[in-house]
């Protein structure tokens, strides 16, 4: 017979061994919660960090992509570029091009063109054609080549301030629409039809010389690239 106080010692130990084991296993369980969520969060820093460099590439190589649009709508905006002998490639910024209903405007990087515009096909082109023109007032004009451009086109002043006006008495509005019927001066051009007095605010020819001195030799024709 094994004295009684040796036993209840051997219980003893093997109760504190089992504990001691227990907590490790829940130390260890914890250490990998930790590690796994340490894990989720470096995805999530990497992949929003990969999106904002996805963002400034694109950026930075210019040409445009759509937001929305069927392929017919999207094959309308691209048909409309093509028709024209200006080099959108001069635009030195991103567009996105939003197909959405609610009208037909623009700012900077961004265009928004309704699809009831667009079904009417080539009648649509020159309308498209003004919004893209408003990128190239974004991205390449300075406020005091808009001043000089307001005089010379005619209008009361560049853009929307305190005072309101017609729409054809913006300057900026006069660019976009002259941009657009002098590098298309079509009949089916629909922006020397409905907008005539902001298309014909100077020119063709006289524009165009002065699109060269504004943005070089590339205001002529060519190719334009589209990233989707």
């Amino acid at each position: 017979m094994r004295p009684l106080g040796t036993s209840r010692s051997r219980r003893n130990r093997a109760a504190t061994g089992s504990g001691a084991g227990e907590t490790q296993s829940r130390a260890n369980g914890s250490l990998a919660r930790g590690l796994a969520f340490a894990g989720l969060l470096s995805a999530a820093v990497f992949l929003a960090l990969a999106i904002v460099q996805a963002q400034a590439t694109a950026a930075a190589r210019g040409g445009f992509s759509f937001d929305g649009g069927s392929p017919r709508e999207r094959s309308t905006v691209r048909s409309a570029l093509e028709a024209s002998a200006f080099d959108w490639n001069v635009i030195a910024g991103h567009v996105t091009v939003h197909i959405k209903a609610g009208g037909c405007y623009a700012g900077k990087g961004q265009i928004w063109l309704d699809p009831q515009m667009l079904v009417h096909g080539r009648d649509a082109w020159g309308v498209i054609q003004h919004e893209f023109a408003h990128q190239v007032d974004y991205f390449l004009l300075d406020d005091r080549t808009r001043r000089k451009l307001t005089g010379l086109l005619g209008a009361k002043v560049w853009s929307p301030g305190g005072r309101i006006y017609p729409h054809r008495e913006y300057g900026a509005e006069r660019f976009a629409s002259t941009l657009a019927w002098a590098y298309w001066p079509s009949a089916h051009n629909s922006v020397y039809r409905r907008a005539h007095a902001e298309a014909t605010a100077m020119p063709v020819l006289k524009f165009r010389r002065l699109m060269e001195t504004l943005v070089g030799s590339r205001a002529g024709r060519g190719a334009t690239k589209n990233l989707a």
